[in-house]
Parts: C-alpha cells; structure tokens; sequence
C-alpha cells in the first residue's frame, strides 16, 4: 500500500493511541484502574477502529472490535478489567501494534502469519472474559482454531435478522480540495458498512463545472445515501469527522426502514444486521459521542503535527541567519554608523527571538520516553521471576527532540541492567532485611544549562573488589594500584567488561556499557555511577538542552578563538602570571584549591602571551575547573556545526561554529574537559592544605 500524508498521519496517532493504552493497562495490571482508566482504553480502541476504516484496513477493523466490545462490556460494569484482562489486552494492543507497523513498512495487515496470531490472542481473551461478540460468531475476524471458543460459538444459531431497522438519510457533498488534503470520498462512504447497511445510494454530480474551468484534481461529487443502522444520528456523523471541514453534511431519521432495493450505482446492498448486532450498536449510543468529545478536545489546543526533518531544516536555516545577522553586526560596528548600529541590534534581537521560539518547537517531554520502560520492566522481572516496580519522576523535564531519540536506547541498557542484575531474587532481599519487590527509578532534571537523567535501583549494589580483580585479570590495571571508587566503576565502560558470574540472554551488568557510554558521548553527554554495596546503584546521566544553537561566551588564545557555553559559566577572574600561582596548575579562589586548563597548552598555541591572563570558571556535574585565556570577547549566540569523522575523537572539543567574521571558532566540550581535569588530579583534596598554601601567592580577583 503506497503511503499518503492522511495515512502517515493516521500511522503516527495510532503509534501514539497504543502507547497510550500501553500505559493504562500497566496500571490496571497493578489494580489501579477505575471507570477513567476504562473510558481512556475505549476511545483510543473506537478511535484506531473508526480510522482503520477510512483506509479500509479491515483487519485492523475487525481485531479492534472485538478488543472495544470487550471494553464496553467493561465500561458497562459486566466484565472487569481485572489484572489477568489486562494482561491479555496488553498482548492486544502489541498485536494491533504489528499490525499498524506491517502497514507502515509498506506490507498488508492481513498475511496468514498476523491473521493466526491475532486469532491466539482473541481466544485468551474471550475464554477469560467469557464473552464472544456474536460478530465474531456471524463472521470471524481471523481463522480460528479448531477447538476453540469461538468455534464452539460459531456453530450455534444465530438470531434472525430484525423485521425493521431504524432508517437514516445522509447527504453529503464533498468540497473541491478534498482530494487535495489527502482525503478519500470512498473510504469514508464504505466505513458506514462497518456498522450498518447501505440500502440505497446515488452519486450527484450537481457542482460539477464546465469543460473549460473542469480541475481533474478537485473533487465535485456528493452521495444521498439510504441507510440502515441502529446507530444514533451523532455515531453516523462521527463517521465524517476527519473529513468534516472538506464537506457538507446532513443526516436524517427517515419514518420507516427503506426497502432492501438494488442499490442505484450498482452498489450490492449489505446484509441486514442481525437482532444481536442491533443489540451491541444500541449498547454502543454514546460511543461517537465520547470520541467526537475527544477529538473536539484534542482540535481546541490548536496543536499540529510537524514533519521532524521539515523542522531540522527550519532550525538549519535560523543557524544561517544567526551567522548573516552576527556578520551584519560586524559590519556596522566597523563602518560606525549609528542608525545602521542600532538596525543591526534590532535585527539581533528579532532573530534571537525567532531562534528561541524555534528551539521550544524541537523541545519534548521526556515522559514519553519515560512511559515506555514501565512496561521493559513488567516484562523482564516476569521472565525472569522477580517483582519489580518502576518509580518515575521529572517526566514533564523538556529536552531537544534529537536528545529524545538518541537516548532511548542507551536507557533501555540501563534499566534492562537493573532488573536483571542490579536487583536481588526476592528471597534474596528478604534475607537482607529488604521488601521482597525491587523498586528502579527513572529521574529526570535539569541542572546549570543541561538535563539531568538518573537511573537507580535498590539492588544489591556494584561489588569493587569483583569489579578489581576483573580488570586485573583482563590486564586493564596492574595489580595493587590503588583507585578510587569513582575510578573502579569507570571500569565498567571498558569495552567487552562483566563481572556477571552468570551470562543471560537480557543483559550483564558491564556488558554493552561501552557501547552506552560511546552513545552519550556522542550526544556531548557524560555518564558517572554511584554505588553502595548492598543499597544499590545510581547511573547518572549529563546531556546537554540542544544539539543546535547556544548561547556562548566567547574567548581568545594568541589568534585563536573558542566558544564555552554561557549556562556552564559561574565568574572570571584575572590572574597575574608574575605572581607564580597560574604557574602550579591550580590557584586559590575563594579559598578553595581552582585546578587549571591551559588552552595555550592544550592546543599547542605558540603566539606570544601579555603578562595578565584571565581565567573562566566553569562547573559542571558539581565540579570546577578554570580555563586560563588571553581574551573575554563576550557573549553570542553559536550555531553548532559538528566535526567532521576524522575529528569526532578530538577530546575537549565538541564542535565548530562560524564568527561574524567568517572565521571559524572550536566550542569547547566542558564537561569532558572537567570529567578529565579532575580525572588527573585525583589527590588534589587531600594534598589541600598544603597547596592552598603554595597558591596564596598567586592571588586571584574577580573582575566580571
């Protein structure tokens, strides 16, 4: 099936209908369900149905039916969604969702494969709830099995059709541009056979133009239509709801039901609904209601659904237009103009703004990626006999869409981790005095300009001689070196490193952490552990807000210029090189030991230096370091451009970006200059006092 822009976009929101499901049933599983919960399931069922007619994916159509009976039943109070129900509408949901992605990967929702599954999966529903929906029984929405339930049903009578069924006349006339927004006339005329019977129809031609003005791309048919159905006049509207701005509709109660005539296009007539049928469509009154209620809910908070790559590019040619305009200003500045000054600041102004709007459109929730471990941990702890829950906060935490992506699978490890090797048996717990159900936490925040992620869990905590004697026996330390607890969990990250004493097909503790770690970094993100034997274990993530513009401060080295991101600077000072302290490596600021980074040094920068330097604070991940410089040029806005394949390993930088000048400027990867820093000066706590000392010498003052 070849894809539309209204088929994409019915891909998307069935994706996100499921999620949602998804997410209620986890709770009803854990008995924390209730009539909302119930209601929230049936509307996005009736809605994924309703839709999957439009297109005329009757599989699709017919599975969710039988799911939204179950659910009606239940929102009538006859079948509880007890925790063994919803376990199996979970197992629903997954088969509704393989059946939207074969459509999505261009394949059919109806192959033998899916057919046989989603029949396995009807027969565990209907024999737990005892109910089989008598349009299974008239016509089988899958092959069933020999044996089963529903064959059992399907080989009892079936109710005579009614004599007389409530009769409706529909007009409708469908505007020229319905064709052009993606709309199909057809697919929502057959959709009314889903629930009842068309009886009579005829095309009516009376917009159409002449020959001359004739549009082969404009539509300027419409259909009065008799049909038959016990559906309410507000369930036969609801039909034309996605199509409702592109038409003019009219539905009306006719005195009697029409007769069964052919059908005046040739049309075969459906055949009439059975007395059950006409029973279920009765008990099915306020169901468009509710879904209109939704949608009409939905359409007031004036959101829509922006293709991602449209987006980048939006965002691509704002970075363009940050570097025209800093040029612009550039330009002004030297020519000393005041009027065409005081324009280029205005134009700085607009444009900033429309930078920060446009950075908010690529800015997501991360509880949507949140949501979907709730149901990584379910599976898991089942699998392998635990019991397991998942605490989430910081869901409403924004971070760039990007971001979003590429740290959902390096979460997944984490968490997968800590249910399968981070959390003990439940006897286990139970004799370390602990409550037999392990608890993983997802947190999410943001801290000094970046998004915080932790992953923690109340396990059993990392063991560091286990995690020593590895390394050794792998020859990635020496035997005896002495290490601190932060510098023996980093050993994890090794590539190919486990202290698992037993492999399994889920995860080990160490295995793949390089790979999560190689991820993060390419996100310019770090990654750190905290652990206590026996309490548990905290893996806590540092990612940046945007991967695409910044507000930076800019500096100077000889001829050289660097870019340090604005949110991770807390002050400058200058130091006098004269005075000895700069020349240690470190230098005493507010009485406090300030180790150095000389980017002099750093990238072998030979231009000759003044006799005063200055040097920039920064924090990241609650440590300090200072970054020693020739210049401060000040503040601006700077569009990341990443580095090339041969440079992505380049430490200490994360990126590029263009001056108003045209020269190009290094953005300086603080947190991996910190992390590295500190890495190098492990002993500077306790050797303190003393090097406090040696520094008084080189004072520091606060200029900025």
């Amino acid at each position: 099936m070849s894809k539309d822009p209204a088929l994409e976009t019915f891909l998307a929101e069935s994706t996100e209908l499921l999620a949602a499901m998804e997410s209620v049933l986890l709770r009803c599983e854990e008995g924390n369900g209730g009539d909302d919960a119930v209601n929230e399931l049936f509307r996005a069922a009736h809605t994924i149905k309703g839709s999957s007619g439009l297109f005329g994916l009757d599989s699709i159509v017919a599975f969710t039916h039988v799911v939204e009976s179950v659910l009606d039943r239940a929102r009538a109070g006859r079948t509880p969604v007890s925790p063994a129900v919803a376990a199996i509408l979970l197992d629903c949901v997954d088969h509704i969702g393989k059946m939207v992605e074969s459509i999505a990967g261009g394949g059919e929702a109806n192959d033998t494969a899916l057919l046989a599954a989603g029949s396995r999966v009807l027969e565990r529903l209907t024999t737990e709830t005892g109910f089989v929906p008598k349009e299974m029984v008239a016509k089988p929405a899958t092959p069933l099995p020999a044996g089963s339930a529903l064959t059992r049903a399907a080989s009892t009578p079936v109710e005579a059709p009614l004599a007389t069924v409530p009769g409706w006349h529909i007009s409708v006339r469908f505007n020229e541009g319905v064709l052009k927004n993606g709309m199909d006339p057809l697919s929502f005329i057959r959709y009314l056979t889903t629930f009842g019977s068309i009886v009579g129809l005829q095309l009516v031609d009376d917009a159409l133009p002449t020959m001359e003005s004739f549009d082969a791309e404009n539509c300027y048919l419409g259909a009065e239509i008799d049909y038959q159905s016990a559906a309410t006049q507000a369930q036969i509207e609801a039909a034309f709801d996605f199509v409702r701005e592109d038409c003019t509709l009219e539905v009306v109660p006719v005195v009697s039901a029409p007769p069964p005539a052919a059908v005046a296009t040739g049309v075969a007539p459906a055949a009439a609904p059975t007395a059950a049928a006409a029973a279920a469509a009765n008990t099915d009154t306020t169901r468009s209601v509710e879904a209109r209620t939704a949608r009409d809910t939905k359409s007031e908070s004036r959101s829509i659904r922006v293709d991602g790559d449209k987006l980048d590019t939006l965002i691509d040619w704002i970075g363009e237009l940050i570097i025209a305009g800093a040029a612009t200003g550039s330009i002004a500045r030297q020519a000393g103009l005041p009027a065409l000054q005081e324009s280029a600041q205005q134009l700085a102004h607009i444009v900033g703004e429309i930078r920060d709007q446009a950075l908010k459109l690529r800015m997501v929730q991360i509880g949507s990626t949140f949501s979907r471990f709730q149901r990584v941990v379910r599976d898991v702890a089942r699998e392998i006999g635990k019991d397991i829950g998942l605490e989430v906060t910081g869901s409403e935490t924004e971070l760039d869409r990007t971001l979003v992506e590429g740290i959902a699978d390096p979460l997944t490890h984490l968490v997968r981790n800590a249910v399968d090797h981070g959390i003990e048996k439940p006897d286990v717990r139970q004799a370390r005095g602990k409550p037999a159900a392990g608890l993983v936490r997802l947190h999410a925040y943001h801290d000094a300009g970046s998004v915080v992620i932790e992953v923690s869990d109340d396990g059993g905590g990392l063991k560091k001689e286990r995690i020593v004697e590895k390394a050794v026996d792998r020859g990635i330390i020496s035997a005896g070196q002495t290490l601190t607890d932060e510098q023996i969990y980093a050993l994890i990250f090794e590539p190919g490193f486990s202290t698992a004493e037993q492999v399994t097909n889920l995860s080990g503790r160490g295995v793949g952490m390089d790979v999560v770690k190689r991820n993060i970094t390419a996100l310019r993100g770090t990654v750190e552990i905290q652990s206590e034997e026996g309490r548990g274990t905290r893996v806590r993530i540092r990612l940046p807000l945007t991967l695409a513009i910044i507000d930076g401060f800019q500096v100077g080295v000889g001829s050289s210029h660097f870019v340090i991101p604005l949110d991770l600077v807390e002050e400058c000072v200058e130091i006098n090189d004269g005075e000895g302290g700069e020349a240690q490596g470190h230098v005493n600021l507010h009485g406090a030991v300030l180790p150095l980074i000389r980017l002099r040094d750093m990238f072998d920068i030979k231009q000759k230096r003044g006799r005063r330097q200055s040097v920039v604070v920064v924090r990241s991940a609650g440590k300090r370091v200072g970054i020693v410089v020739d210049d401060l040029l000040g503040e601006l806005q700077a569009v990341i451009k990443p580095l090339s394949k041969l440079f992505s390993q380049l430490q200490g930088i994360g990126g590029s970006t263009i001056l108003g000048n045209g020269k190009v400027a290094l953005i300086l990867d603080i947190p991996g200059l910190v992390e590295r820093t500190h890495a190098l000066t492990r002993g500077v706590t306790a050797q303190e006092p003393k090097l406090r000392e040696a520094a008084e010498h080189g004072m520091a003052t606060s200029v900025t």
